[in-house]
């Protein structure tokens, strides 16, 4: 695992994804997405009738997360991630469609994982319970799709030195086990 960070700019091609392994830092800069399961499902919804999706997924990250509101001089309000199994039903046809990031927190299925194999594409994990800290990376928030969910409308940011962990790479690489294995007692 490396000790320094990797800086991604968005959007995400297939030999910038394949160079990333479980364990390596990034630092993400450019523009990322926020939408949690409700966002989810209507894209997915509306990939099944196609319809024009409101957003680019070719080469995107979404994040996975609702934000708090902004305070008064800040472009969003407390920003952490959201439980990524959540999501699970959906991201395979999202990666399928392009999709090269999403961001969490959680292990993934089985699916997913296989999806991100197939398609070349990653799932980062930032740090639960550090939604303020991480909010100072996202200079720029605003609303692109599905107002009506609020909180959990889909949100073009604008993002630099936005940290995160590869957990899951592309291939197949799993932080998590990775984790448990170093730590385990025979």
């Amino acid at each position: 695992m490396s000790e320094e960070f990797k800086r991604l700019t968005t959007p995400l091609n297939n030999d910038t994804v394949a160079d990333l392994k479980a364990g390596d830092k990034v630092l993400i800069t450019g523009v990322i997405y926020s939408a949690r399961d409700a966002a989810h499902k209507r894209l997915v919804d509306m990939m099944a009738k196609n319809e024009q999706l409101p957003i680019e997924i070719e080469g995107q990250i979404i994040y996975f997360m609702g934000p708090a509101p902004a305070k008064p001089g800040q472009a969003i309000g407390s920003a952490g991630p959201t439980t990524s199994y959540r999501m699970d039903a959906y991201s395979p046809t999202l990666v399928a469609a392009g999709l090269k990031g999403m961001i969490g927190k959680g292990a993934r299925s089985a699916e997913v994982v296989d999806s991100m194999k197939k398609y070349c594409a990653v799932y980062l994990a930032a740090t639960g319970g550090a939604g303020a800290l991480i909010s100072k990376s996202i200079k720029k928030a605003e609303v692109v799709a599905f107002d009506d969910l609020g909180a959990e409308a889909v949100r073009r940011l604008e993002v630099e030195d936005f940290p995160c962990t590869v957990a899951q790479d592309c291939h197949g690489n799993n932080l998590y086990e990775m984790g448990v294995a170093e730590y385990r007692r025979d």
